[in-house]
């Protein structure tokens, strides 16, 4: 069984990101589990905090991180790039520097995105590399999934619509959990 932790960059509770991930839980092959991590939790990081001690909620996000094969990022877009609340989880987990190894050396990661604009998350997820690079993950580059128009896509209880951005998600979905296995096999 592939494990995927998935984290939705949006704090909303009607976040197109979240619904985003539901999504992939529910297009999710066989031999896959997609289980979802909150960031309501993580405070912003502040160093004078850390040097008191990482707080509860981070540790208890990290040990998940390192329990899984693989984490699925769903990303907003904000401002053409990543959005703080996204970001700040992520400089948490990479604290202290010495465990960044430990949490994220060699840890699959995928970026898929929901935005109301017509381009989808592209900016946002160009602007996750060089995070994911410096953390020494394994980024899976397959295929992009960008959801444009997203006010559109999500039924009122939050289904995706249309079949044809279902079976792109499918398709996204299926070619990111064979690279967590391949990359499992390799590790």
């Amino acid at each position: 069984m592939i494990e995927i932790l998935g984290l939705s960059g949006s704090l909303r509770a009607e976040s197109f990101n979240s619904a985003l991930l539901r999504a992939a839980t529910e297009l999710a092959p066989s031999g896959a589990r997609i289980e979802h991590a909150s960031i309501r939790d993580i405070p912003l990081y502040d160093g004078d905090v850390e040097r008191d001690g990482i707080p509860k909620s981070v540790l208890a996000l990290k040990e998940r991180v390192v329990a899984s094969d693989a984490l699925l990022i769903a990303t907003p877009e904000y401002n053409n790039s990543i959005p703080g609340v996204a970001k700040n989880v992520i400089d948490w987990l990479s604290r202290p520097v010495s465990d960044i190894a430990r949490v994220f050396g060699g840890r699959v990661v995928g970026v898929i995105g929901a935005s109301p604009s017509s381009r989808g998350t592209a900016l946002a997820q160009i602007a996750w590399l060089p995070v994911l690079r410096v953390l020494g993950t394994r980024p899976w580059f397959g295929m992009p999934f960008y959801l444009p128009n997203a006010g559109k896509a999500f039924a009122g209880d939050g289904r995706l619509v249309e079949e044809s951005d279902r079976e792109r998600l499918r398709k996204y979905v299926a070619g990111f959990v064979e690279y967590a296995a391949l990359m499992r096999g390799a590790s």
